[in-house]
């Protein structure tokens, strides 16, 4: 396409400010509020007492109580991200209150419509995603930077830890975002140096990424995890609990299906596998691109920026330089060895816990219900997501192995 003076249109450079990425944070929602606009209290007060408005089954209550809020008054995308992470957090505590064989069908208006209405302000479903649980639920306790969640569910030190080592994930990723930029940038100015340089930051990074999980063993729990949290981050799509979806009152008369909270959901890796020419199986792709419509529109972008570049690939093995083939096969096998460990994490946090929660049930007196942990029959085998989850994360893996370059 020609510009009308007869030159041709220079796409605006790869920046990340352009997608709403901090040279500090990457994908995380710099210094999130943690307070919204006083007419909207009554969602921050029920939202900031949920672990005990689950554990004592007062929450429908309470929500039913709730007054009827536009959120038409909420203004940037700060004071919307807030929102969103509160109604999110109130809608799971409500769904799944009584466990996955206490199910409602209906979310009550009330509710429903202005989690609709900001959903469609940030371009977000309306069910807790990655980018409230995550990127936008932290804030420091102190000066000294101690980090906290702003808003929980049941599962006490373990949901903050499994929030908190998942933020550090993320943050470990922020040299590697700027490196997936300087790499196409470098590709672009046909600059080796410079390319070579950022594939040894972006291994380096995603190294650092492998050291953050690993922390996952200090600060949460399997049990507490597997029993407790994992049910409020499931969605109402492919999920036998809820086959029908959920209705939002006051929005649709149709129930709708949406995916829970998954780590697929996280821009980092679909950027990273973008840049490196990552190739996954079809069953795998057409999942995590699904996973892409949880992601904030501008964050989705960036992704798709990363994927109309150039061939990093390509860019290497037509270089014939046998320093950049290398510090390319480190990105791959760094990338290889996270996806590795993170399946070492699922079998000890789902495989080995779910064993360990059957042995438990069949003890006498075992008592029902999500905050006394009975676990989730119907996630046995499948992530939060809908995924089935160790054929998904093997095959992803292996697919990740094989973007290798042959010596």
């Amino acid at each position: 396409m020609e510009a009308c003076d007869g030159t041709e249109e220079t796409p605006p450079p790869l920046t990340l400010t352009r997608f709403q990425l901090s040279e500090e944070y990457g994908f995380l929602l710099p210094e999130p509020l943690t307070e919204l606009p006083a007419p909207y209290g009554p969602w921050l007060e029920i939202a900031q007492d949920l672990p005990q408005l689950i554990a004592s089954h007062r929450l429908r209550s309470q929500v039913h109580q709730m007054p009827q809020l536009s959120a038409r008054h909420l203004r940037g995308r700060e004071e919307l991200h807030l929102a969103h992470l509160v109604l999110s957090f109130i809608t799971m505590g409500y769904l799944w209150q009584e466990g996955e064989e206490g199910t409602v069908k209906v979310l009550p208006r009330n509710l429903a419509v202005p989690f609709w209405e900001v959903s469609q302000a940030l371009g977000l479903p309306p069910i807790l995603s990655h980018a409230d649980f995550v990127l936008a639920n932290w804030r420091r306790r102190n000066p000294n930077g101690n980090l906290d969640t702003i808003i929980s569910l049941p599962g006490g030190e373990s949901l903050r830890g499994f929030i908190l080592v998942t933020l550090l994930v993320e943050k470990a990723a922020v040299p590697g975002i700027k490196a997936t930029v300087q790499a196409i940038r470098a590709m672009l100015q046909l600059d080796e140096e410079t390319l070579h340089k950022a594939l040894q930051e972006l291994a380096e990074a995603i190294g650092d990424m492998s050291k953050a999980l690993r922390r996952m063993h200090d600060y949460v729990d399997p049990a507490v995890f597997y029993a407790v949290i994992r049910i409020f981050l499931s969605g109402w799509k492919d999920n036998p609990a809820m086959p029908d979806g959920l209705i939002y009152e006051g929005v649709s008369e149709e129930p709708v299906a949406y995916s829970g909270g998954s780590a697929a959901q996280s821009t980092v890796l679909h950027a990273f596998d973008e840049l490196l020419g990552i190739r996954h199986s079809e069953e795998s792709t057409a999942f995590l691109h699904r996973m892409r419509d949880y992601m904030p529109p501008p964050h989705r972008a960036f992704v798709e920026e990363i994927r109309r570049a150039p061939s990093l690939r390509q860019y290497v093995l037509a270089s014939g330089d046998a320093r950049l083939c290398t510090a390319f096969n480190r990105c791959i096998s760094a990338l290889a060895d996270f996806r590795s460990y993170h399946i070492t994490i699922v079998t000890t946090y789902i495989t080995v816990a779910a064993a360990k929660a059957r042995a438990r049930q069949a003890e006498p007196g075992d008592r029902a219900g999500p905050s006394a942990g009975k676990p989730p029959s119907a996630l046995e085998a499948k992530g939060t997501g809908g995924s089935h989850i160790f054929s998904f994360l093997k095959s992803v893996r292996d697919t990740t192995r094989a973007g290798m370059i042959s010596a």
